[in-house]
């Protein structure tokens, strides 16, 4: 009689280990933090990831441990707590923000999802999650939180809230955009191909004593050539990729100066006029705009017509439209439609000398009584608007011996801002 195994048992067996290698290589290389918990708190298992974050631990120095063991209470307590409600209840907490204080006292702030973990009768053991580190960019909102407390109360002492409201507006706005340019080098470092080549490095260095034998003779000295190739082609592309990205980020950063910058001179609106390419300021402002149009599907269509430089302040037409094209993203998007879409003009205008930089949108358009209405400060039909973004556009405009109007046929119907400006002659 055979004794070999049934060919269903072979399989099952084959697709346990391959379950468990998967498992493994997950857990292994997955850059957030990933944890398995039993229903004590206490870890079963632990990306490595995670014990890079505990001082260097191993993975089975944390296994049997909770989070009192590596946090202060003022952490541990509202973790354990959240996740014996999820024990209890069944329910998941999604993407919420913790504020890690560790025994030394230093503080890290994470977004993390935590969500029941069932056996495979539908019963809970226990809970599992994923936690991303945001400690930049939460220490990067603070910072802008506690910049923005300084100006206004400059400002109110110089009897200029109001402009001071509307630069810090304008700052927010920037500010997205550097946001998304932070998370993509974030993102890009953590997939670097620099550990691959340190253990082709190491590779080479086991063989140095033979190394022409081991690159003519051995399989895997035979690939060290292709590798090296395909190591060199990610690091030009990972290279150019992150160049742009600073580059963008600087961008966005010397923006933030000029606001900050043009807050602290408005005393004496001592402005230096030059002559300035309307296409490279538009471009500029869509780039500044270019993550929360990318998230929210809105499509950019540009028509530019050769018009001769603008004479104006750079920060300032910088300012009107970046705030125009963030708004008429937001018109589209209240739309709750497909096809959403931004048209950018540049045109000679009518009036010999001056020139349009137009913004139009397919959007929620805008009532005939809310026409009149729109650049008084304070006004606003968005929910959580201000109303001082328009107001501070039109008054810069102004500044400039310019000016800002609106457009548009009604409700359903879109809106165009045309922002008018002279010509430098």
């Amino acid at each position: 009689m055979s004794t070999m195994p049934p060919l269903a048992a072979v399989a099952d067996e084959r697709s346990t280990h391959l379950d468990r290698a998967l498992v493994a290589a997950f857990l292994e290389n997955i850059p957030d933090k990933v944890f398995f918990k039993d229903r004590a708190s206490r870890f079963i298992a632990v990306s490595r990831s995670i014990a890079r974050n505990f001082h260097g631990a191993t993975a089975a120095q944390i296994i049997g441990r909770t989070d009192f063991d590596f946090f202060s209470p003022v952490h541990a307590r509202p973790a354990y707590d959240d996740e014996q409600r999820i024990i209890r209840t069944g329910q998941p907490i999604l993407n919420k923000v913790e504020k890690e204080t560790w025994p030394d006292g230093h503080v890290t702030w994470s977004q993390t999802s935590k969500m029941p973990l069932r056996d495979a009768g539908g019963e809970i053991v226990g809970t599992f999650g994923l936690s991303k580190d945001i400690t930049a960019t939460r220490e990067m909102e603070l910072e802008l939180e506690t910049a923005h407390q300084a100006l206004v109360a400059a400002s109110r002492l110089a009897g200029m809230a109001e402009i001071a409201t509307g630069v810090l507006h304008n700052v927010d706005n920037v500010l997205n955009s550097l946001n998304v340019s932070a998370s993509v080098i974030d993102s890009s470092l953590r997939q670097s191909k620099a550990e691959s080549l340190a253990k082709l490095a190491a590779l080479l260095r086991e063989h140095q004593a033979d190394l022409g034998g081991f690159l003519v003779d051995d399989v895997k000295g035979r690939r060290v050539p292709e590798l090296l190739d395909s190591l060199t082609r990610h690091a030009r592309d990972e290279r150019d990729h992150l160049a742009r990205e600073i580059a963008s980020l600087q961008k966005n950063i010397d923006h933030i100066k000029e606001i900050v910058f043009l807050q602290q001179d408005y005393a004496a609106m001592r402005g230096v006029l030059e002559p300035l390419d309307a296409a490279t300021l538009m471009e500029d402002s869509l780039r500044m705009n270019s993550g929360a149009l990318l998230r929210h599907a809105v499509d950019v269509a540009r028509e530019f017509q050769s018009v001769p430089a603008i004479l104006g302040e750079r920060a300032k037409i910088l300012q009107i439209l970046v705030n125009l094209i963030r708004n008429a993203k937001y018109a589209c998007d209240e739309t709750g439609l497909p096809g959403k879409l931004v048209t950018l003009r540049i045109a000679p205008a009518a009036t010999s000398g001056r020139v349009h930089l137009i913004v139009a949108d397919n959007g929620v358009g805008i009532p005939a009584e809310n026409l009149t209405r729109i650049f008084r400060h304070g006004f606003t039909t968005r929910a959580h608007g201000h109303g001082f973004g328009l107001h501070s556009a039109a008054n810069a405009a102004k500044e400039m011996k310019g000016s800002l109007t609106v457009q548009s046929a009604g409700p359903g119907q879109g809106a165009t801002f045309t922002l008018e400006l002279p010509a430098a002659l």
